[in-house]
This record gives structure tokens, C-alpha cells and sequence, in this order.
């Protein structure tokens, strides 16, 4: 793999002149995210009136603008970076048989229960997650209309011989987010490459709309729903930071003539209802999608919250994603899938998709109570810088490497507890040279790491698969000191893949 822009890193002035260009760009773009000193606000300024009295005690207004960052550029790298192209090729080749995987699992109840029995022991967010999934089989699943809007992420693991290798990291199969920001940042480098006189470069760099074919999904499950006054339902927490990305995807809707109202949970709690037939109403208006936006960590989660969610699952709207689809984005399942034969049962029939799919599983390993979980402890204490320890989360920043990997697995080695964890192999890829931006900072010239992602969409009515599309990527980039984290964490930047 070509180890990036070369003395192009060196020129501290032409980079500094770059970044305050591309800087420019981003904003223009509108690659924004709020700050996270006014993560509810997208306000740029006020006038503030300052009297001052004269000496014969009139007194004069001077307007004094004061500016408040509350909005700012979404932290980027200078150049785009360097990916394979047959990596590239293989994540996008792989990506309509992980919505088809996802699809399997997640209309396996069976399948669901027995791989997360060990983990709802000792992981109450799984296993609240879980009891609202029982109470909807019992009662009877609403909702004929699926859809799912996921996004499977890789590494690209460094071979003995040099040559790089995609890893699937995991699957995001609520709120993928950063489809709305990943479809304008491709203008921001193609502008600096321009800039530089580099212009058969800047036409390599890929057109990437993920907002369009995310809202495509959407729009197709509202449709195949049947009520042409419905609305779509986003549920976006309070504080969101990232508000310009979902915008976006609500501005592809609202092009299509189908309207999205925002509301919390505890709006859903306050004035949702079903009707006799489990239609969802929100503020006397019908529903025919709910896009979560939040509810993906436990400190999502009142118990009004949690009335909420269950109350959604109970309706015939379609939700992405159904709670089932969630629970088949756990790291458990993660793991239970990479077992040998365990793709085949789910996929029947389809050898080539089961091939293609092994190819990206990096090394899980299950620390369930016994022989097989003891046995992957004692290997990852003793080589802690080959593994990582996962808990049942989403969001970033909650993963444990090294020291404080092993801490942890002495900790939990005799514990019930252990089972809401898995162990993954550590993925090792290659560093490179970029340049970070980020508000407040200077530019920084880091060794980096990038993780690539692709953006899934599928819709089942009943169980007849209307669609099943890869629709764009999201590469993030991030120095390399920084084991674990995404763009939202603070950690890593929005970046492009440069084919090589």
C-alpha cells in the first residue's frame, strides 16, 4: 500500500495555506457539526447593544457583534487517503450479503435467543432490549414492512508479506450515521488536489451520495406502507451535535414529497398512540417509518423512555431498525456468527455469499462461562496487544486494549459478567502520513489509520426482499496514538478514499 502525499506533508506553509482553503471549502459544503458547547443550538451570532453614558450623562449604543461558535466545520483530513482499490471493491461486493445476513438473523428468533441467553444474564441494556423483542413475538409482530439502513465497517489488516487484507470491525445496524456529511466531503478534496494543480488526481476521487440511497430506503418503506399522508418519525436525542448529517437525509425525503417530523422519546411517551389497528399516531398524525436516531446506549434510556420504545415496537409503522435487527448488530452475535457452519444455517444455499462474507471475519472469540471462554482469557492475558475486549455497545470510545484489557479480564475471569463481553483479534494495519483538521486546532501532520465503512439499505415486505442495495461509504481517519473512537467521540476525522 503507497504510503500517501510525500513532501506534500512537509511544506508546513503550503499546508497552512491548504487547510485554511479547504477549511473554507468544508464550510461552504456544509460539512458542519454543532459544538459541543451548544450541541443543541445551530445559531452563528447575536448583536449585543452596549450603553456607555458621556460625560453629560447621555448615553450612545454601540452594536458590538458577538460571535458564538456554535456551529463549526466537521474535523477532516487535508488530503484524501490512500485505500486499494480491490479492497474498496470487495467491501462494496460484500455488502448486499451482510443485509441479507442481518435480514436471516434477525428472523430467527430462535437463533437470537439461544446466542444471547449468556449475554442478557449480565448486560441490562441487552436484556431490556431483549424483553421488548419477547413481549413483540408474543403479542405479534405489527409491522409487515422491514427495512434496514446499516453500515459494516472494516480495517484493512497488514499481511506478513506487505499486502493488506479486509477485516470487518462490525455492523451498525442502528443509526449508521455520517451518510449526510460522507456525501459532501468528496467536493472539499477534490477542491484542494485542484488547488494544487493536480487535477487527474482530484477526477479519482469518488462521487459518494450515501444521504440519497439511505432516504431511497426509506422512502420505499414509507411507500410499500400505504398512506400517502404518513409521516416519517425521526427519533433524535436532544443534544445532537450531528443534526446537519440526519438534515440531509431529510431534505432527500422532503424532495420526494414525504415529510419528517423530529421527536424524542419522551415526546413519543407524552403523545403517541396506536389506534385498534396498532397504527402509530404522533400528535395526531400517522406514522409509516420510525428512524432512530438515538436509543443505542444505555444512557438513552429512561424507564418513560423505555414505555416509548416499546409502545413504537408494538405499532405496524416500520421501524429501522425493528428491534430484533438491532439486537443482530450485538458484538454477540457478531461472534456467534464467525463459528464455523453458523453462516451456512442462515444462508442456505448460498456458498458465494457465505465465502464472501467469511473472508472479512477477523478472530472472535466468546467469553462465555467454560472451557471455550477460559481458554481465549488466558490467551489474551498473555498476549494483550493481539486482542481487543468488546462489551455490547455502540457509539465508539467503549472498547479496552492492552493493560487495561487484561485489568478488566482478571477482573471478570471468574464472573458471570465476562459473557456481556467478546474478544476480537486485534487488527493491525498499515500506518500513513496525513494531515488532521480539526476547529481550534492547527493543522497536524499525524501517522494514521482509516476505517472504512459501506452503507447497506434493504426493504422485505413480508418475506418477499423488495431491496437490497449498497448505496455509498464513509472512510474516517485518526492518528495512530488513539486506539479506539469515531468521528462523534472526538477521535477520528471524515476523510475519502483515494483508489490506488
Amino acid at each position: 500500500m503507497a504510503t500517501g502525499w510525500g513532501s506534500l506533508l512537509q511544506d508546513e506553509q503550503q499546508l497552512e495555506e491548504l487547510a485554511r482553503q479547504a477549511v473554507d471549502r468544508a464550510l461552504a459544503e456544509g460539512v458542519l457539526l454543532r459544538t459541543s458547547q451548544e450541541p443543541s443550538s445551530s445559531d452563528v451570532s447575536f448583536i449585543l447593544m452596549h450603553r456607555i453614558p458621556s460625560v453629560n450623562g447621555s448615553q450612545f449604543s454601540f452594536p458590538l457583534l458577538m460571535a458564538i461558535l456554535v456551529v463549526s466545520y466537521a474535523p477532516f483530513t487535508l488530503f484524501p487517503s490512500l485505500v486499494p482499490s480491490a479492497l474498496l471493491e470487495q467491501a462494496y461486493a460484500v455488502q448486499m450479503d451482510f443485509n441479507l445476513l442481518v435480514d436471516a438473523v434477525s428472523q430467527n428468533a430462535a437463533f437470537l435467543e439461544q446466542t444471547l441467553s449468556s449475554t442478557i444474564k449480565r448486560d441490562n441494556f441487552t436484556a431490556h432490549l431483549f424483553d421488548i423483542h419477547k413481549q413483540v413475538l408474543k403479542e405479534g409482530i405489527a409491522q409487515t414492512v422491514f427495512l434496514g439502513l446499516n453500515r459494516s465497517d472494516y480495517m484493512f489488516q497488514r499481511n506478513a508479506d506487505g499486502s493488506a487484507a479486509l477485516k470487518q470491525i462490525e455492523i451498525n445496524t442502528i443509526s449508521a450515521s455520517f451518510g449526510g456529511l460522507a456525501s459532501r466531503t468528496p467536493a472539499v478534496h477534490r477542491h484542494v488536489l485542484n488547488v494544487l494543480g493536480k487535477t487527474k488526481e482530484a477526477a479519482k476521487i469518488l462521487s459518494n451520495n450515501p444521504s440519497k440511497g439511505l432516504a431511497m430506503g426509506i422512502a420505499k418503506a414509507w411507500e410499500l406502507y400505504g398512506s400517502a399522508n404518513a409521516r416519517v418519525l425521526l427519533i433524535a436525542q436532544e443534544k445532537e451535535r450531528n443534526i446537519f448529517d440526519q438534515r440531509a437525509i431529510e431534505n432527500e425525503l422532503l424532495a420526494r414529497n414525504i415529510h419528517v417530523i423530529r421527536r424524542k422519546f419522551e415526546d413519543v411517551s407524552e403523545k403517541g398512540s396506536l389506534d385498534q389497528d396498532r397504527r402509530l399516531f404522533m400528535d395526531d398524525q400517522e406514522v409509516a417509518v420510525v428512524y432512530f436516531r438515538d436509543g443505542y446506549m444505555p444512557s438513552h434510556y429512561s424507564l418513560q423512555n423505555w414505555g416509548a420504545r416499546l409502545l413504537l415496537e408494538r405499532s405496524c409503522a416500520v421501524k429501522c431498525p425493528d428491534i430484533a435487527t438491532q439486537l443482530a448488530g450485538t458484538k454477540k452475535v457478531q461472534q456467534e456468527l464467525s463459528r464455523s457452519g453458523m453462516l451456512e444455517v442462515l444462508l442456505p444455499g448460498q456458498p458465494e455469499a457465505v465465502a464472501r462474507l467469511r473472508a472479512t471475519f477477523a478472530g472472535l472469540y466468546s467469553l462465555d462461562m467454560g472451557e471455550e471462554g477460559d481458554q481465549a482469557i488466558t490467551e489474551a492475558i498473555a498476549a494483550p496487544s493481539c486482542f481487543v475486549l468488546k462489551p455490547q455497545r455502540e457509539g465508539g470510545g467503549n472498547n479496552l486494549y492492552g493493560e487495561e484489557m487484561v485489568q478488566a479480564l482478571e477482573r471478570l475471569k471468574d464472573s458471570e459478567e465476562r459473557a456481556s463481553y467478546i474478544l476480537m483479534e486485534k487488527i493491525e494495519p498499515e500506518p500513513f502520513g496525513n494531515c488532521l483538521l480539526r476547529p481550534g486546532s492547527p493543522a497536524r501532520v499525524a501517522q494514521c489509520i482509516s476505517e472504512l465503512g459501506i452503507f447497506g439499505v434493504y426493504v422485505r415486505q413480508g418475506k418477499t426482499l423488495v431491496m437490497n442495495k449498497h448505496v455509498g461509504h464513509l472512510l474516517r481517519t485518526k492518528a495512530i496514538e488513539h486506539a479506539d473512537g469515531g468521528v462523534a467521540a472526538g477521535v477520528a476525522v471524515l476523510d475519502n478514499p483515494y483508489p490506488v
